[in-house]
This record gives structure tokens, C-alpha cells and sequence, in this order.
């Protein structure tokens, strides 16, 4: 790990912003627990001077040809898989996750940006010849303007790419607000954004918390808000940005529920809950967190489960040995080990105890937990109820699939869900029955590729647009229709009656 200590700033204008900051906030190394750097926190001032900035950019790039678009964005594309490694470094020093989960995260950003090398084609819009005499009548998608990203600190690099790609794509200037927990690789992005030929002021980053989230949300200039975040949050950000006439996409929480039927093959399944509810210390808004067992195979699942966490390697992320590495902050890391001791006094039995896990290195003063494994959990639990965004795995044993659908659709959230089974029946009736935006069949993580929609239902989206795909193009754009006729020399004269078509 490095000691050196860093210093990040906004990119406004095609360029690091200048001024000095009223407030800064600190940057933590989660192996080790040290500060390893400061960032500037925004006010009034900045926002309004990003949001400038992206203003008088936009009336350029929104004319800009979409050849010359793509050209960049696809001069783009080549920088970022050319500096995928030092981002996952960078990823990872300020997350925790280990380097080759964040290039993981990086390379399923960059399927977004390519997504979006297609926008030629994806703008197209329609057209209609002689909808009446000598009339045609057409369709064309126009950009916002500036658009603005809030988002979380789980994914610095992927998250935002969900958003920006499409929307500079489309036409429109772009601010992004990441977490100001791991807010390095967002400018590293804004770097080579530049190095690809993107006109100052298209592409731009403020740093902070609610402050500089209010600012965008109430600013007039911004059109539209995209956020990734907690339910809580997302409501927040909704209602906020809504109530100020701007469009919005409000990605929520989840509680991801993985059914495991009789047939199912046990050891795929426990190889999946491992892999899925422990990968970046499951800090992912598409992790397991809870493993429906269905009757018998609940002692079984458990047992194959443990086994394999027995086997895991606990450690910094840059040690190549790490499996998992720690979560991000002190703070967080005591409330979802809170969840343990409030698990047991609730009633559930603690088959993995995460707190004894050894670390590799011994590096004892990071934010470590190790994973844990809560069986016989109930749906009364704080640990089922609750978001708990930590290496927590919670067993739910249900006598039948009905009883397991009946707890699915009681569950608040609706982001994204798996079944295991071998019974091809089975899993068709479940994608078609259940309540959530995205469905696993023997996939644990059913993240859609990026031509495809990522949204889920009920209280994981506020909103009526998922993000990337075409609903991404959607959100970024406003559809214009035009009605036209080009006239012989001589017309009909005034006409007060009510136009039809003939």
C-alpha cells in the first residue's frame, strides 16, 4: 500500500478546479485504516461553476456531427482499456476491493462506452412519407442539455459509466457528483476524456456530500438527475429533483434473494451464494444477501456453504493472494457487524462467524470483517429486513416454492433475484411470477450486458427509466415530432376548421 498522501479536486472546465475549498473530507486507506488523502468538498460556488461549464458547453457539442461524437467516444474507449490496470489499483487503494474485482468492474463499464460507440445508429428516428397529401411527418431525438450523476462509492468507475457514456453520446453535457468516499478514479476518467478530444466543459466532476447533492438537484440549469444509491436516498433524490421539474432515475436499495429448490444442484448453488454474496465484501447492490433454502436441502446448502468460506483469503487488495479485501469505512464496517450480534439475540444461528476470520498480513487496524454466514434467519430479523451492503449472508429455510414466492413478494425491494433449480418449469414460472427488475436462472449475479436495461422494481427504483440500454437513450433524450409540407406555388387559402387528414 501506498504512503503517499494525495490531494483530489474537482474537474471543471476541461481542467482541475483552481479555487480553494471551504470544506475537504478525507480519504481512507481500508486496509490499513490510515488517511491516505483529502478531498475538496463543493459548495454553492462549485456546482454552479460546473454546471456553467457544462451549460456553455453544450450548445457545441449538442451540433457536434455524430461522426465526430463516435470518433471520440471511441478514442475513448481505447484509453480506458489501455489504463484499466492503474484505474483498478486506484479502485481499489480507496475501496478495498482487490484489483482484479475492480478491473472486473472496469471492463463491464467499458461495455457501456461501447454500447454507446453505436449511438449513429441508436438516434435514429422515424419517418412517415404522405401521412396526408404532400405531408410528411417525422420523428427526431434531441438531448437535454445538463444532465447530472450522483453516485455511490461501491462502483467509483462502472456506476458512472452506466450514465455518462450514453448521455455525452446523445449530446448532452454531463456533472457528475461520485462518493467522496474513493473519488479518485472519476477524475483519472475526466483525464482521459480529455486526452480523447471532448470539448471543455462536456465532462465535468464535483466532489462532496449533501451539499453539493442539493446544489444539482435545485439548480435550474439541470435537466435530468441520475442516481445509484439506498433506497432511502433514492427517494430523497427523486421527490427533490422531481418536485424542481427535472426528469429522473433513482436506482435503490435491494435485498437480493437467491431460491434454491430441492433439485438444484448443491454445489453450483453454494458455489454461487459464496461467490456472489462475498465478492467485494458484498458491497454490491446486485449481491446475495439472502439464500432462500428450500425444505430439505437447507443443512446440506449450509454445510457446503461454510466449507467454502472456510477456504477463503481475507487481505489487502493488492496482495494477489486476496480473495476479498476489507469494507470501506470504520463506520461502516461497525454497522454491519452490528448485524451479527443483533442476528443471534433475534433468534438466528451464526454457522460463520466473520469476525474471526484471519486477514492475511495480519494488517489488523483496516476495516476488516470477515464473511459471515446467519442461518435460520426470519423475516422479522433486522439482518432480512435491513440493507445490510456487507459480507452477510442470511439463510431463510422455507417449506415450499409457494412459501419462497410469498416472501419475495413481501419484500419491499425489487432489484435483483436468482433461482437455482434443475426443473426448466419451474424457472420459467418463477421470471414469470416474480416482483423484480432482474432474474438469475443458475446465475446468481443477473447484471444485464449493456445493451440491456439495469433497473429494478418496487422500492429499488424511483423512476420510470432503468439506466443504460435503449431506456438509457431513452432518459438522455427528448423526442421531437415534425409535421411538414413543401407547397406547390399555389395552396388553398385560409382555413379556420380543425385539420384532418385526407
Amino acid at each position: 500500500m501506498s504512503t503517499e498522501s494525495r490531494h483530489v479536486t474537482h474537474w471543471i472546465g476541461g481542467k482541475p478546479f483552481g479555487g480553494t475549498a471551504e470544506r475537504t473530507g478525507e480519504i481512507f486507506e481500508p486496509a490499513t485504516g490510515r488517511v491516505a488523502g483529502t478531498v475538496d468538498f463543493a459548495g454553492p460556488g462549485e456546482v454552479d461553476a460546473a454546471v456553467a461549464a457544462a451549460r456553455a458547453a453544450f450548445p457545441g457539442w449538442r451540433d457536434t456531427s455524430l461522426t465526430q461524437r463516435t470518433k471520440i467516444l471511441f478514442r475513448f474507449r481505447e484509453l480506458v482499456a489501455a489504463h484499466a490496470g492503474e484505474l483498478a489499483r486506484l479502485i481499489s487503494a480507496e475501496h478495498g476491493k482487490v484489483v482484479s474485482d475492480a478491473a472486473g468492474e472496469v471492463a463491464r463499464g467499458l461495455e457501456v462506452v461501447e454500447f454507446a460507440c453505436g449511438i449513429p445508429h441508436l438516434l435514429k428516428g422515424g419517418f412517415s412519407e404522405n401521412v396526408s397529401s404532400r405531408v410528411d411527418a417525422y420523428s427526431i431525438l434531441q438531448p437535454l442539455g445538463v444532465v447530472a450523476g450522483i453516485t455511490p462509492f461501491n462502483f467509483p468507475a462502472m456506476v458512472p459509466m452506466w450514465m455518462f457514456p450514453v448521455a455525452i453520446a446523445c449530446g448532452n453535457t454531463f456533472v457528475l457528483k461520485p462518493s467522496e468516499k474513493d473519488p479518485s478514479a472519476s477524475v483519472r476518467i475526466a483525464e482521459l476524456w480529455a486526452e480523447a478530444g471532448l470539448p471543455e466543459g462536456v465532462f465535468n466532476v464535483v466532489h462532496g456530500d449533501k451539499a453539493a447533492v442539493d446544489g444539482l438537484l435545485h439548480h435550474p440549469d439541470v435537466r435530468a438527475v441520475s442516481f445509484v444509491g439506498s433506497t432511502p436516498i433514492a427517494r430523497y433524490i427523486y421527490a427533490t429533483a422531481a418536485a424542481n421539474g427535472k426528469r429522473v432515475q433513482a436506482l435503490g436499495g435491494a435485498k437480493n434473494h437467491m431460491v434454491v429448490l430441492p433439485d438444484a444442484d448443491l454445489d453450483l448453488a453454494a458455489d454461487a451464494a459464496v461467490s456472489a454474496g462475498f465478492g467485494s465484501a458484498g458491497e454490491r447492490c446486485m449481491a446475495i444477501s439472502v439464500v432462500v433454502a428450500v425444505d430439505p436441502v437447507g443443512d446440506a446448502l449450509v454445510a457446503k456453504v461454510a466449507e467454502r468460506v472456510a477456504g477463503l483469503k481475507i487481505g489487502p487488495g493488492d496482495d494477489p493472494a486476496s480473495e476479498m479485501g476489507p469494507l470501506v469505512t470504520a463506520a461502516h464496517r461497525d454497522k454491519v457487524a452490528s448485524y451479527l450480534d443483533s442476528g443471534v439475540a433475534q433468534g438466528a444461528v451464526l454457522a460463520v462467524d466473520g469476525r474471526e476470520t484471519p486477514v492475511l498480513g495480519g494488517r489488523s487496524d483496516g476495516f476488516w470483517l470477515g464473511p459471515t454466514v446467519l442461518d435460520h434467519v426470519t423475516a422479522g430479523m433486522d439482518a432480512y429486513r435491513d440493507e445490510i451492503f456487507g459480507p452477510v449472508l442470511s439463510v431463510v429455510r422455507v417449506s415450499s416454492y409457494d412459501e419462497a414466492m410469498e416472501l419475495l413478494a413481501a419484500n419491499p425491494y425489487g432489484n435483483g433475484t436468482a433461482i437455482f433449480t434443475n426443473d426448466g418449469g419451474a424457472a420459467r414460472r418463477f421470471q414469470n411470477e416474480v416482483e423484480v427488475g432482474m432474474v438469475g436462472v443458475n446465475v446468481p449475479i443477473p447484471v444485464p450486458m449493456a445493451y440491456y436495461s439495469f433497473g429494478g422494481w418496487k422500492d429499488s427504483l424511483f423512476g420510470d427509466s432503468h439506466a443504460h440500454g435503449m431506456e438509457g437513450v431513452h432518459f438522455y433524450t427528448r423526442t421531437k415530432a415534425v409535421t411538414a409540407r413543401w407547397l406547390d406555388p399555389s395552396h388553398g387559402g385560409v382555413n379556420l376548421g380543425f385539420p384532418t387528414n385526407g
